[in-house]
């Protein structure tokens, strides 16, 4: 059956005077829930600029939780993690609308992982990441949502160009600034010893992924490595909240698929 173990920890940095960050989980009750919904890991980011990016960020991230929770039992994670966070991106909104007579801006960015059988979905709008490390390795699975990352796709910036561009910061999708979002999501198969970060920029602007591998890797214990991380990243800049999100796959159940159903693989 699947099985991990997680830490997750969030700081408002060095200069900041509250954390517009949020992180949150559902864990499954017994074992059924573990294959009838999974497990899902949360991180939003509250977009800086925008009035109560806390309120957005939170609103956004439990709105997909509770969703996650009360979802039928076995709907496909792709399909599932595409309609929570369309709801949630619909309920960030709203909210921005309804809190002033003129409506104010309200919008964060996304991360989000679940777990199920011997795979993980990743959804995302924004520039928070997720890395898979795998012995001792992290892969970037996410893809930044920034003018400048539009424009290093495009081939106008190099990368050089893109990491010290002044637009490198600057969304183009995020939860909540409009009545749709469009998500990037993917599927991921998951061995035993598997780690899944996902962080916000607070972390990966000024610690590599590299580090994130020695760091969270090779058996580490995980709420140490939070607290390590997030020590580094504000050794290093500490400007922005960070936030961590560690999952260790420590073994998985494999399935195959027939005609939509799964079923269990020897």
């Amino acid at each position: 059956m699947l099985d991990v173990e997680f830490a997750q920890f969030s700081d408002p940095g060095k200069s900041r005077d509250h954390n517009e960050d949020y992180l949150g989980y559902a864990a499954p009750e017994n074992a059924e829930r573990a294959r009838s919904h999974g497990w899902l890991f949360v991180l939003a980011d509250g977009v800086g600029g925008h009035d109560d990016g806390e309120v957005a960020s939170r609103a956004a991230a439990e709105h997909l939780i509770t969703g996650f929770r009360n979802a039928p039992r076995s709907e496909a994670l792709g399909g599932l993690l595409t309609r929570l966070v369309q709801a949630a991106n619909l309920c960030v909104y709203e909210a921005g609308k309804q809190a002033t007579v003129g409506g104010k801006p309200m919008a964060t960015t996304l991360v989000a992982c679940a777990f199920r059988y011997d795979r993980a979905v990743v959804v995302h709008a924004g520039d928070s990441r997720c890395y898979l490390i795998r012995q001792g390795i992290a892969t970037l699975l996410t893809r930044d949502h920034t003018v400048a990352n539009e424009q290093m796709k495009l081939g106008i910036l190099s990368a050089k160009q893109g990491a010290v561009s002044p637009h490198r910061h600057v969304l183009v999708r995020s939860l909540g600034s409009d009545l749709f979002v469009n998500v990037d999501l993917a599927e991921h198969q998951v061995l035993p010893g598997d780690v899944v970060l996902l962080c916000s920029d607070g972390l990966h602007n000024s610690v590599e992924g590299s580090e994130m591998a020695a760091i969270a890797g090779h058996g580490a214990n995980l709420e140490a490595a939070a607290g390590r991380l997030i020590e580094l990243a504000n050794d290093r800049d500490g400007g922005d909240n960070i936030s961590v999100s560690i999952t260790r796959v420590r073994d998985v159940e494999r399935i195959g698929m027939y005609r939509g159903r799964p079923y269990k693989l020897r």
